[in-house]
């Protein structure tokens, strides 16, 4: 059995990169941006107009000034067609572009419009005011995303703002999910009173939905040697192998035998950690991961955000998986020598994570409200109120 520390640092020498692809934009929601984006010109590319009201020379102000003839309307998009001088304005919309020679832009609410002129009732003003001037948000060439990062709204806003209908992400790895055990039962399926249903692995595909990955391989097999093989041998052709049970010490966990007559080569098995202790990781002779997860629903939720997205993280070129230090709300105590993770939910008001009440790696209501899990490391016998503990969140990007 190997420390958190140890398998994590092993998962890393696994690393090599995913490779990198281009789609269009309508697709990378959700996707690693594998470029950084550049300002391909000066945002805003003008002397933009912010609000409806009237351009004027702002010396014009500083003589006295207060009433102009409209030499023109200038609405977004459009181009001036003349140049004003002393007395004369521009009418202006939100989003035009603002000739250079006018400096000032006054509301529409601080004037009195008449024929074809108008009237300034503002006490005062500044130069520039209600103009966005061109550059102050970005400057040609500036970086403006790094990569790595996750495309969400925002960025693919800042993608179609300059330009990028195609979009440079890392490619998405082929996945197979095997779920094991003669207990389990799949859905659609009536089950005894004896026998449970097959959340694991939807919870599996949710998780890697996160990732924009569907499982191109998704089996549940029951607990015996030549069908678990049978699966197993077409599964790990994937770049990633999920399987969820069989990697204990009971009479009927065959995963680690039959992978390694299928010649995968045993990274780790056991972790000092709970819930989560059995983890095996292995590599094929081709480099495809294999991931076997513990099968208790708590044990394969954190096994999967601990470790497989470690693995999926470095991936995609992030130096880690996204963790937090926050104070903890409540007093906890631990009675082994084990690393343990736990539920925790973000209090709103008090700045912290309050603790989860759950009943064991298999009680199946143990995630349901949680924002992630919080480490207890394994020296630590105690937390105390207020003390800084690892956040590991389930939304992380």
């Amino acid at each position: 059995m190997i420390s958190l520390d140890h398998a994590l640092s092993l998962i890393s020498s696994l690393v090599t990169g995913f490779d990198h692809e281009l789609v269009a934009l309508e697709e990378a929601d959700g996707r690693i941006l594998s470029r950084d984006i550049i300002a391909d010109r000066n945002y805003p590319p003008f002397n933009r107009a912010a609000m409806d009201g009237y351009a004027i020379m702002y010396s014009d102000w500083q003589k006295g000034i207060r009433k102009f003839r409209i030499a023109e309307t200038i609405l977004a998009g459009q181009t001036s067609k003349s140049q004003i001088t002393s007395g004369y304005c521009y009418k202006i919309m939100t989003g035009a572009a603002t000739p250079p020679v006018a400096d000032a832009i006054i509301r529409r609410e601080d004037t009195n419009e008449f024929d074809q002129g108008v009237e300034l009732l503002a006490d005062d003003i500044r130069n520039y005011q209600n103009i966005s001037r061109e550059g102050e948000d970005a400057k040609k060439d500036q970086l403006l995303v790094k990569a790595p990062l996750r495309c969400n709204a925002q960025v693919i806003s800042i993608l179609a703002a300059t330009g990028n209908h195609q979009v440079p992400v890392y490619t998405l790895p082929s996945v197979s999910i095997v779920t094991t055990g003669d207990e389990v039962v799949p859905l659609p399926g009536e089950v005894t009173a004896f026998q449970i249903r097959n959340s694991n692995q939807f919870l599996l595909k949710s998780l890697l939905k996160k990732w924009q990955i569907t499982p191109t391989f998704s089996r549940h097999v029951a607990d015996e040697m030549k069908a678990l093989e049978e699966a197993l041998s077409e599964a790990i052709t994937s770049d990633i192998t999920i399987i969820n049970g069989g990697v204990s010490a009971g009479d009927a966990d065959y995963v680690p035998a039959i992978l390694k007559n299928l010649g995968v080569r045993e990274i780790f098995h056991k972790v000092a950690i709970r819930p989560g202790k059995p983890l095996w990781i292995g590599q094929t002779s081709e480099g495809k991961l294999v991931f076997a997860l513990p099968g208790n629903p708590l044990s394969c939720l954190t096994t999967f955000t601990i470790f497989v997205e470690s693995f999926l993280f470095k991936s995609t070129g992030f130096e880690s998986r996204p963790s937090y230090k926050l104070p903890i709300l409540n007093n906890r105590l631990k009675k082994h020598p084990l690393t343990e993770f736990f539920p925790v939910r973000l209090h709103s008001e008090m700045a912290g994570l309050q603790i989860l009440p759950f009943n064991g790696s298999g009680d199946i209501t143990a995630g349901v409200f949680a924002d992630g899990l919080a480490l207890q490391p394994h020296n630590s016998p105690s937390l105390l109120n207020g003390d800084l503990i690892e956040f590991y969140p389930f939304q992380s990007l």
